[in-house]
């Protein structure tokens, strides 16, 4: 078993492809939008005007407004940025949490591996939904206690892949011959082993974003995720169901910034996954 390189050459096959191109400019899009939001828009996401609410995309609001007259295209623009961070963190602290464990289980296997693995079982019985919400019913609705939670969801299928890698790698003649040469089991997870099984936790960490923005917006349109005045697509989503018949328009934008968002980390993840699928 060979590790990838992930050089520009190995991304740019990735982008030329049909679906990892439009995944990259769906995402590198919203990433942008996210970071020029507050330089593109003229109105705060949080500033009332309660001379012109429900006002239908129009100019100079190119969105519409919601019931308190706040500008519907900088509230998405300014949910584009929370729901970025809570992905890639939660996300990130998945993958550090999870990653550690599943190469220990691997690797080490027996009584090692059957402990870690059962504590990640007791974690996968809940459905991850249900378990987000018990922990941020829990320890109170914030921006922190999100990320946690879906954090913790995510950490078992990090672990199960990495585990699922690392038996494999194990078994390799290169690491029995280092084995052989004395070095210390570490050294050789850390150096062997690790680099070759990265490419598949990676990619399934890219698949992962796009839950956790969907697991995100659960919460917040359920009242226990991101807490107002913190616009979040989840929030307005809940905000929006009061006036479905008067100003659909309040449901339809943050759901397609929903739906483009997931579309783009699928795409993407699917793309390099194929990629790295040598029997393609």
């Amino acid at each position: 078993m060979t590790s990838v390189t992930y050089s520009p050459s190995f991304f740019r096959r990735v982008v030329k492809e049909g679906r990892g191109g439009l995944g990259g400019l769906l995402i590198i899009s919203l990433v942008i939008a996210a970071l020029v939001g507050p330089w593109l828009v003229t109105f705060s996401p949080d500033a009332a005007d309660f001379m012109t609410p429900l006002m239908p995309p129009s100019f100079p609001h190119w969105l519409g407004t919601d019931d308190l007259g706040r500008d519907v295209l900088s509230r998405i623009l300014a949910g584009a940025r929370v729901s970025l961070v809570v992905g890639s963190l939660s996300v990130g602290g998945a993958v550090v949490v999870g990653l550690p464990i599943g190469l220990t289980a691997g690797y080490f296997g027996r009584k090692t591996d059957a402990v870690l693995m059962r504590c990640m079982d007791v974690l996968l019985a809940f459905p991850g939904i249900l378990l987000a919400l018990g922990i941020t019913a829990a320890f109170g609705a914030s921006l922190f206690n999100t990320i946690v939670a879906i954090a913790v969801i995510n950490t078992p299928t990090i672990a199960r892949i990495a585990r699922a890698q690392t038996l494999v790698v194990a078994a390799m003649d290169y690491v029995k011959a280092n084995r052989a040469l004395g070095f210390e089991n570490w050294t050789i997870i850390l150096r062997t082993v690790l680099p070759n099984i990265l490419s598949p936790v990676l990619v399934q960490a890219s698949l992962l974003l796009a839950s956790s923005i969907i697991t995100e917006s659960y919460l917040s349109f359920l009242g226990l995720g991101v807490q107002p005045p913190t616009p979040t697509w989840g929030t307005m989503l809940r905000d929006a169901m009061n006036f479905v018949d008067q100003a659909p328009w309040l449901a339809w934008f943050p759901g397609a910034a929903i739906f483009i968002t997931v579309l783009g980390f699928n795409l993407l993840g699917d793309s390099i996954r194929d990629r790295l699928d040598t029997k393609r």
